[in-house]
């Protein structure tokens, strides 16, 4: 049974940092297709950052650009989001998701893909 587990979320103010960490366990196949979504009270789940293609593409959203770096260590099954300079607009719930392959980024979005329970984040001005 797949199960991945977020951490590093908590309380920041305008212009800290934070690492978003995501264990990936009970993986039979590797999950190709990674990222980080988030979802801000009573608005929708949007991309955050999605490595896919068997990572040769890596996709930001505009809002986090510049700010917000993925990676992942393949040898722990751990993926990773750097998150610099933060606004309160980033306080959001946020969550990882992996999936076999995708062949464009929004394919990652989907329930069929495995999700994490979601760690929160906040950032007061």
């Amino acid at each position: 049974q797949v199960q991945l587990v977020e951490s590093g979320g908590g309380s920041v103010q305008t212009g800290g940092s934070l690492r978003l960490s995501c264990a990936a366990s009970g993986m039979k196949y590797s999950t190709n297709c990674v990222g980080w979504f988030r979802q801000p009270p009573g608005k929708e789940r949007e991309a955050v950052a999605v490595i896919y293609r068997v990572g040769s593409d890596t996709i930001y959203a505009d809002s986090v650009k510049g700010r917000f770096a993925i990676s992942q260590d393949n040898a722990k099954n751990t993926l990773y989001l750097q998150m610099n300079s933060l606004k309160p607009e980033d306080t959001a719930m946020y969550y990882c998701a992996r999936r076999i392959f995708c062949l464009e980024p929004r394919d990652l979005d989907d329930d069929d893909s495995f999700w994490g329970q979601g760690t929160q984040v906040t950032v007061s001005s």
